[in-house]
């Protein structure tokens, strides 16, 4: 249709022209002395318009020849982009399929193709490294050193990711701080931070880690959680000797953190160790009256550094085993405390029970150790031989 109206529009104007020159009767005089010439208008407009055309053309033509050669350069100049990044490509998915030595060739046909392309040596790093060849490997990382800045990032995260993959993790926290120097903190960091605090016990650096990933969304809180249990109760670990830290340690730690029953398990014993344990006592109380865990109540005479804790403690538990009146965890705690405020028979009593909901080698060493208290050393051996036993059959299994 398109076709049918430019048709049909040429015809139009020809028809148009042919009958303005048919009626033009103008002429057009050339003098050139001594020569005169004189011609038709409609003859001098169908010279010009062709002379015109004519002219246009070779000038066309001419700036065309001249810019040939560049032409021709920016021609293989695109071809050789072209095959520098189906190379790259072609190397990139390689090495996701597991390819290595086929990820090498590309990366390397890519590099030299590009005049030292940094993404085609970080590839080609990465496969050399799948390959185990060391050598490759640093070859091609200084190659992608020399690029200078422009793949400074990418190239030390590559270097730490693979150093701790290797287990080299002081090489990864050396190329991680050099990262940190420059003012970058991302999320992919942070996550390779955390694998080297963890594995070189930095605790502390491990607990701003997680809490920072966390706040970005990267973990969520069931996720961090053992993350910040391992840490704090390690860190904790480390400041047993030194009680006035230790207590400031556990001050610091955040409620939603405290929330962690798990973390509690495991600070309990090292505050109890150093004489702190009744810093812990109203977290682990509020634990336990929000849902019960045996477990948890089982450690819950740690809490009492003093008689008079011994004694609050006792309060709490007996009002607690109205509810849990058979719970072996809780009677384990109410004997220990029993014992802790000396009343020899309800301790007694308390641990035997807990021995025969759940007999544990804790409940046995501790039921030895108040019939030694008493001087009643025929059971007390008797509880302790029970407790080898366990142990024993235990290490079996």
């Amino acid at each position: 249709m398109r076709a049918l109206i430019w048709l049909i529009g040429i015809f139009a104007l020809a028809v148009g022209v042919t009958m303005l020159a048919g009626v033009n009767d103008g002429y057009v005089l050339v003098v050139l002395s001594p020569w005169r010439a004189q011609v038709s208008l409609n003859l001098f407009i169908v010279v010009l318009v062709v002379g015109v055309a004519l002219i246009h053309l070779l000038l066309r033509m001419f700036t065309r020849t001249v810019q040939l050669p560049g032409r021709v350069a920016r021609w293989r100049e695109r071809r050789r982009r072209d095959k520098a990044d189906r190379a790259l490509h072609g190397s990139v998915t390689a090495l996701f399929e597991g390819r290595f030595s086929e990820a090498l060739k590309s990366a390397s046909t890519a590099y030299s193709a590009s005049d030292g392309s940094p993404m085609a040596a970080l590839v080609a790093a990465r496969a050399a490294y799948g390959l185990q060849d060391d050598t490759r490997y640093r070859e091609w990382l200084d190659h992608a050193a020399e690029q200078g800045k422009e793949s400074e990032v990418a190239r030390l995260m590559t270097e730490a990711e693979l150093a701790i993959d290797a287990r080299q993790f002081e090489l990864a926290a050396a190329r991680l701080g050099q990262l940190r120097e420059t003012g970058h903190k991302h999320i992919a960091m942070l996550r390779l931070e955390s694998k080297v605090a963890f594995e070189l016990g930095r605790w502390e650096e491990l607990v701003n880690n997680v809490r920072q990933l966390r706040k970005h969304k990267a973990l969520t809180a069931e996720q961090a959680a053992p993350a910040l249990r391992r840490a704090h109760a390690e860190r904790m670990r480390q400041l047993v000797g030194d009680p006035s830290a230790l207590l400031g340690y556990w001050q610091e730690i955040p409620s939603e953190e405290l929330a962690d029953r798990g973390l509690i398990k495991e600070v309990l014993p090292l505050m109890a160790r150093a004489g702190q344990a009744m810093h812990v006592r109203a977290q682990t109380e509020t634990l336990l009256d929000e849902q019960w865990d045996s477990d948890l109540a089982r450690l819950y005479a740690s809490c009492a550094n003093t008689m008079d804790d011994a004694n609050a403690c006792l309060h709490k538990a007996e009002a607690w085993l109205e509810k849990q009146p058979r719970d072996a965890g809780l009677l384990f705690a109410l004997g220990q405390l029993c014992r802790r405020v000396e009343l020899w028979g309800k301790a007694q009593s308390y641990l035997e029970a807990s021995l025969s909901a759940d007999p544990q080698v804790g409940t046995h060493l501790a039921l030895a150790h108040l019939f030694e208290t008493l001087e009643r050393r025929d059971e007390a051996q008797r509880h302790y031989r029970a407790a080898a036993e366990k142990m024993a059959v235990g290490a079996l299994a």
